[in-house]
């Protein structure tokens, strides 16, 4: 077996320092198993972050129907196959009857990059809205559509002029009344803009769920200057708020355009855009094309991802067990100050630790130390928002009612540490 050490050198050698580790010192992670990542020393890791793995790691149905696929047929989709129809067709079937035509692309930057194109295609403008601390991907376009990226260690620090910045609609440290009114004051400021580019429920920005609504105003305020409202359901998607499959479905809003990524494949290279016929007719002419985007091979891992959705049930799962996290994180907040805000909602929870929570000063160094400690415990977790004060959770969606009660005990006690 090959050593940390010799790891990490060879690392080093061939791989940009801009590649960051995870999780503070290094882990050797060698196998995964659904909710759990083993390390070569044999230490077992529950995964409460990689929402990658949607119904978890090396999930028995998703890896033979990826083999059984790659022994018949992998081609492109200039080539006409059962597979591609059958699977756009089960992913429309989720979604708001308009939003009929797919494009199957690799990744979450390919799919909100070609949802920006459609946008500016359709709109004819240039501009575009994003919400302050979003990400969307790390093409050039995208990282300078993301405040995440352009504010952060790096980046040029103010956005350029093309793109235009909303305030995060947090609830926790700004009151609901002003929001809507941001929104609309927001996007006439800008002017014609080609879209607005949304989390259904903001990640980098510290897990906040979008206040009531807000989604209705933005489409509203965004269509009013000539633009489109594209959620980006790359990170919520997939029924992991428990109550629908698609996060934009807790509000009245269908969207037009809709971006899939990250859960859709499992860990397999996959992501989509869904929107109307007319807009997926404003190329004028000029042909699209995904080399891989779906491939046989993916488009059976995209229907084996959905069996086990369905099959299992794991959007109410996601509700209950959520339901189970949150009533349980909100009773440590009860004997823990550190505790300021728990929001969330499913298999998307996010912590926020305040020094106090009369001035809500933020808490990063104490919100570092909590997810240090518990991966000393076997729990893996992570920090972000603005404030990087935020623990977030986002795990494979196959936890299960143990795996929640440990989290919730090992918490308190590294809460409870000086």
């Amino acid at each position: 077996m090959v050593n940390l050490d010799a790891l990490l050198e060879a690392r080093n050698r061939h791989i940009s320092q801009a590649l960051s580790i995870a999780h503070g010192t290094p882990l050797h992670i060698a196998r995964g198993e659904m909710q759990y990542l083993h390390a070569s020393d044999g230490t077992r890791y529950l995964d409460l972050v990689n929402n990658v793995s949607h119904v978890g790691h090396c999930h028995p149905h998703v890896v033979e129907a990826g083999q059984r696929q790659m022994a018949v047929l992998n081609t492109n989709s200039r080539y006409v196959y059962p597979g591609l129809t059958e699977y756009l067709s089960r992913l429309a079937s989720t979604l708001p009857d308009a939003l009929s035509i797919g494009f199957m692309v690799n990744s979450g930057s390919e799919a909100n990059e070609l949802a920006v194109r459609l946008a500016r295609s359709h709109s004819g403008n240039h501009d575009m809205a994003v919400i302050e601390g979003a990400y969307h991907g790390h093409t050039g376009m995208l990282i300078d559509l993301s405040p995440y990226k352009f504010r952060g260690p790096g980046g040029k620090g103010e956005p350029e002029p093309w793109v235009h910045v909303l305030p995060i609609p947090d609830s926790y440290r700004r009151p609901d009344s002003e929001f809507n009114d941001e929104v609309r004051a927001g996007m006439s400021e800008a002017g014609p803009v080609a879209g607005l580019l949304i989390e259904s429920m903001l990640s980098c920005a510290g897990q906040v769920p979008l206040p009531d609504g807000y989604l209705e105003e933005a489409a509203s305020a965004v269509r009013d200057v000539g633009g489109l409202l594209i959620a980006d359901e790359v990170q919520v998607g997939f029924g992991r708020v428990g109550s629908h499959m698609w996060a934009f479905q807790e509000s009245d809003v269908v969207p037009d355009v809709v971006v899939m990524g990250k859960p859709i494949g499992n860990g397999h290279p996959m992501a989509a855009v869904f929107t109307t016929p007319e807009i997926a007719s404003s190329f004028g002419g000029m042909e699209f094309f995904s080399t891989f985007g779906g491939n046989p091979v993916s488009c059976a891992i995209g229907m084996a991802v959905m069996d086990v959705i369905e099959g299992d049930r794991l959007m109410e799962r996601a509700s209950e067990l959520g339901g189970r996290f949150r009533h349980g994180l909100e009773s440590l907040g009860e004997s823990h100050e550190l505790i300021g805000d728990v929001r969330g909602r499913g298999l998307f929870l996010g912590i926020e630790m305040v020094r106090d929570r009369v001035t809500l000063e933020p808490a990063p160094k104490e919100a570092s130390a909590v997810v240090d400690s518990m991966r000393e415990r076997g729990v893996l977790l992570s920090t972000d928002g603005p404030l990087h004060n935020v623990i977030k959770i986002k795990p494979p969606m196959v936890l299960n009612e143990e795996d929640v009660d440990e989290t919730l005990s090992k918490l308190d006690l590294c809460l409870s540490e000086d």
